[in-house]
This record gives structure tokens, sequence and C-alpha cells, in this order.
């Protein structure tokens, strides 16, 4: 089984901003050497609890410190942008890094609707993002616009032997159906609402799937939140962090990560109650408990590949929770 990684560059309260973008560049090159598959990295604006808003930039400098991992974006907003201009910079990337990028494309906002409005304010882009998929794949891969359109003749530089390989992401049926219908890659948010719709996405993007000029068959990974530490009882007193946040998200309220005694303090029982209660599903645990927990969830939806996003307060809590879970689950550095 293969596992990958999901980095958000968290910020955690006490902590400057842009050190979260530094770990993410250190963990990515740490990854690597324990054998992880890819390294993905996600979009976000505006959001005082991930600093990663610029996942094109952050992989430029990733990709001069690796050289077998793959990497990617997950992912792209595309409606907010030009999908040619998307097409260079990846161009770019894989000019850097031959054969090892990833484009993983959303459609989703990343970001409150006066954000939104700043990074396009064409309030449809949305409706445009199948028609902007098929553009770019054209584009990423060293085509150009059939005639008659206003990209006829137009290419996307610069050219070379090898392209990124687009992946469309999703936590509902219209990104699977859309993976099926083009024949591409699909990674299911899971972590997002603990798996909700997982089960009906996949059995959709699979039964609907139609083999492209480049995927012969459906490929297909979901994105979980896991935590790995020594000891049981520190996983879960770590684990305290990320609950805290998603409890205050799903109550309008986002900040940085609290650290974990803090996470704590002045909840009303029922917060506490809530807390607790996100501990049933949560793939956590010592590493032998945390790679079973994968490892069922993997074979529960018959999957090869998790994509795995660890929150942490101390990046370095984060750092040797993947190193736990690269040892448990036995992956061998290519």
């Amino acid at each position: 089984m293969k596992l990958s990684v999901l980095d958000q560059s968290v910020v955690s309260a006490g902590r400057p901003q842009d050190e979260a973008v530094r770990n993410t560049v250190a963990l990515a090159t740490h990854c690597e050497a324990w054998g992880y598959q890819r390294f993905w990295v996600s979009e976000h604006h505006s959001l005082p609890s991930i600093a990663g808003t610029a996942p094109e930039v952050l992989l430029a400098a990733i990709a001069m410190r690796t050289q077998r991992i793959r990497l990617g974006s997950a992912g792209v907003m595309l409606p907010h942008y030009s999908a040619f201009k998307v097409a260079e910079q990846f161009r770019v990337l894989d000019a850097l890094a031959p054969g090892r990028i990833d484009l993983g494309l959303g459609r989703a906002p990343g970001s409150d609707g006066r954000t939104s409005q700043l990074l396009n304010p064409d309030r449809y882009a949305a409706e445009r993002f199948p028609q902007q998929v098929v553009e770019l794949q054209a584009w990423v891969t060293g085509q150009t616009m059939p005639v008659g359109h206003a990209g006829h003749g137009v290419w996307a530089m610069p050219v070379a032997a090898t392209s990124p390989l687009l992946w469309i992401l999703g936590s509902s049926n219209y990104g699977a159906q859309l993976a099926a219908h083009l024949g591409l890659p699909y990674a299911f948010a899971y972590f997002f609402s603990d798996g909700v719709g997982v089960e009906q996405a996949l059995e959709m993007y699979r039964s609907q799937f139609r083999p492209s000029p480049y995927l012969d068959k459906p490929q297909a990974t979901i994105c979980v939140s896991a935590l790995a530490a020594d000891k049981e009882e520190d996983a879960w007193y770590q684990f305290q962090s990320r609950a805290r946040w998603r409890m205050d998200r799903n109550r309008g309220r986002v900040g940085p990560l609290l650290a974990p005694d803090v996470a704590v303090q002045g909840l009303s029982a029922q917060e506490m109650a809530e807390m607790v209660a996100m501990r049933e599903t949560a793939l956590v645990g010592n590493p032998g408990q945390a790679a079973d927990k994968l490892r069922a969830l993997a074979k529960q939806l018959d999957l090869e590949e998790l994509v795995v996003c660890t929150w942490t307060h101390d990046p370095a809590v984060q750092l040797r929770s993947f190193e736990l879970l690269a040892t448990a689950m036995a992956l061998v550095p290519v």
C-alpha cells in the first residue's frame, strides 16, 4: 500500500505564519527519504489557519530540494485563474522536476465569497470549470486549441518530453463524475467531513470511468486526517488541537491552531463531549494503531493509496508522526 502526504502549511498560535511555509518545504524532504509516494500542497486564501496560498510557488521550492517524490497541488482552484496561465506555471514546474508533477484541480473557492471576488470578479467562473479543465489538459500536455478557439496556435511553454498529470479533486459527486467523464485520476477530500459520501463518489467514479489517452483505468485515492505518536495517550493529547479547530470552524470561528493544552480550556460540557465524540472515527493512535486504521479504511474502499494530512501545533510532532507512519506501513524509498 502507498502513502502520500497533503500539507497545508498550517499556522500555529504563537508561531509566525511564514514559518509554516518553511516547515512544509522541510517536511517534503523528509517524506521523500521515508518513502512517501507524493507530496501535495493546498490553496487557501485569507484564512488565518493556513499559510499555503500559492501552491505553484511552494512546489517550485520543494522541487529544488527533492529528487524522486511526486509533487503536486491539492489543489489549484481553477475558476480563479486563466487555464492557459496555470498550464504555463505547471509546465515550468515539470521542467524543474520532470515527470514528477501532479496538477490537482478544484472547483471550490478555497476562501470566503468576498476573497473569491478579489481573486476573480467573474462570479460565474465556476460554471465553466469543465471547459477550463479540458483546455488546461490540452495546453499542459503540449497541445493547442482546435480551429475556431481563441487559443488556437497558442502553446504553453516550455515544451518537454514529460508533462504534469491532472487530478480532479472533490468532496461530492460532481468531481467524481467529471473525473470519470474525462478519464482522469480522482481524489476525494475525506477529511473535510469524515468521509460522508465517499462510497457513493468512488462507486460513481469507477462505474462511469471512460478510458482516455492519459489513463486506461480508474485511479482513485482519498485524503484523510491521521496522527501517530510513540504512545497512544500522546497521540490523543496532540489530537486535541485539530479537534478544537474543527469544532470552532463549525461554529464560524476560525483561527490559528491552538496548543493541545490550550485547546481544551474554557470548554462547556457539551463542547467537551463533542471533542470526545470526534475520537470515534479519528485515525489516531500509536504507530501500530494508526497504521491498522489506515489499512482497514483502504481495504474497505478498495484503495491502493491514501493521502495523509496531519495537523499539529508543534511541527516536530507532525514530523514524528509521518516518520512513525512510514515505519509502521513499511514504506520503501524509491
